[in-house]
């Protein structure tokens, strides 16, 4: 994406008619990384059908070929994934990608030679001293002061592993990017979670489920205890589902709007948390049907408020708030204090934007209380380079005339063609 679209404000178009829509959404980037991670730790080339082709997934494999992978067609939706070679130095760009910065530094453990990670301006505000102490635990020597990038790690080539405890209160992916690694640690690793809280369960099962197609032995022994043992990571094919999480605001468009959005090649069983959008839509008002088709959302315009815990997917406040905003009762979300540690501080965020634009909306300990508004009206939506906030503006945007996002290009982290998709939604291209 250039610098130019990434920097370029956007003016949310006003829904002025019932949808009629089928929309085709990229590949999961929650997917399409974890099986990044693993095809360049595989003993065999991976082919990845269906895979995000996004700023996340670029960087990812950038971070993979600078530890030696070689990816063949990395532009298209089927790149093919040669193994690492783990014996280089190296610096790796993790952007704003929460899944670089928390999946590869485990792998660079495995490396002989010494990488640095650094990433954006905003990732060195995002919590890292999980995995880096983690990494120290293993026996890696890693530099840095503070807990967050950057940082340097120097690889073993090799780890023991055995038996770790680590507080992944913060972020679910600090024991994803460890349970990925972990098949090649010389004696597996037995991960266990002690803190208050683990957030988005969903994707540590992602995660084993990806390892358990891989070949790997994996078990959760008890409720915040992984065990992963040694052995081989196969390659082969593998087929990467829709983003889930990205079809929310598509999905929230059609109840908003009024009338129907169809998304094709919904899974009838996954491990997105993304799918939990089906439950939690149908209880602010919109009907759901799952067929041959895909998953095909119908809604009146009409949007009930919610009170629910997002403890299980934080990735869908966004949406859900964008809908609350625009509801007829108040809304209560709950169980996302892990959301000021994302790409922004996503509850901070949500509220400043909300209420700039004459919406009522406090934030709590663990969430946001949002309420009904007759007093609407436009302005700029900051996106604070978050994704999610810029699709959340657009989401809002449908009814509220005047609503421009600043950088829509932010998008471009999991959906670089989102506008393209929008309009064509609305019947705008």
């Amino acid at each position: 994406m250039s610098s130019d679209l990434y920097s370029r404000d956007f003016d949310a178009p006003v829904a002025t008619r019932a949808i009629s829509a089928t929309v085709e959404l990229p590949g999961s980037k929650s997917l399409t990384n974890r099986e990044l991670v693993l095809s360049a730790l595989a003993d065999e080339p991976t082919q990845l059908t269906g895979a995000l082709v996004s700023r996340d997934s670029a960087l990812m494999i950038g971070a993979l070929e600078a530890l030696g992978a070689r990816v063949e067609d990395g532009e298209t939706t089927a790149p093919k994934v040669y193994p690492a070679s783990l014996n280089t130095n190296a610096s790796i760009d993790c952007g704003l990608a929460g899944t670089v910065m928390r999946f590869v530094p485990p792998v660079a453990v495995l490396n002989r030679g010494t990488i640095n990670f650094d990433g954006d301006a905003a990732a060195r505000r995002r919590p890292m001293n999980t995995t880096i102490e983690s990494l120290r635990a293993l026996g890696a020597e890693v530099e840095n002061t503070n807990g967050a990038l950057p940082f340097a790690v120097h690889g073993l080539g090799s780890v023991a592993g055995g038996e770790l405890t680590i507080d992944a209160s913060s972020s679910s992916q600090f024991v994803s990017g460890l349970l990925l690694a972990a098949a090649r640690f010389e004696k597996g690793l037995t991960l266990r979670h002690e803190g208050e809280h683990l957030p988005s369960l969903p994707h540590i099962e992602m995660t084993l489920q990806c390892l358990r197609e891989r070949g790997v032995a994996v078990s959760k022994t008890e409720p915040c205890v992984w065990r992963v043992e040694p052995g081989a990571i196969s390659g082969g094919s593998k087929s990467i589902e829709p983003d889930l999480s990205n079809a929310g605001p598509f999905l929230a468009a059609a109840m908003i709007a009024g009338g129907s959005v169809t998304i094709p090649g919904w899974p009838n069983i996954t491990t997105q948390v993304g799918d939990e959008f089906d439950g939690i839509l149908r209880q602010m008002g919109a009907s759901i049907v799952r067929d041959e088709r895909g998953l095909t959302i119908t809604g009146t315009g009409e949007i009930r408020g919610i009170e629910i815990d997002l403890s299980i997917g934080g990735e869908l406040a966004p949406v859900v708030a964008g809908l609350a905003v625009l509801a007829s009762t108040p809304s209560r979300l709950s169980g996302i204090a892990h959301l000021r540690g994302h790409e922004t501080d996503r509850l901070s965020a949500l509220a400043t934007e909300i209420n700039r634009i004459g919406g009522k909306c406090q934030e709590t300990e663990d969430g946001l209380i949002i309420e009904p508004s007759n007093e609407l009206h436009g302005g700029l939506w900051q996106t604070y380079e978050d994704h999610r906030m810029a699709t959340t503006g657009a989401i809002i945007g449908l009814r509220v005339p005047g609503i421009t996002i600043e950088n829509i290009g932010t998008t471009a982290k999991t959906m670089p063609n989102f506008v393209e998709l929008w309009n064509k939604m609305l019947g705008l291209a």
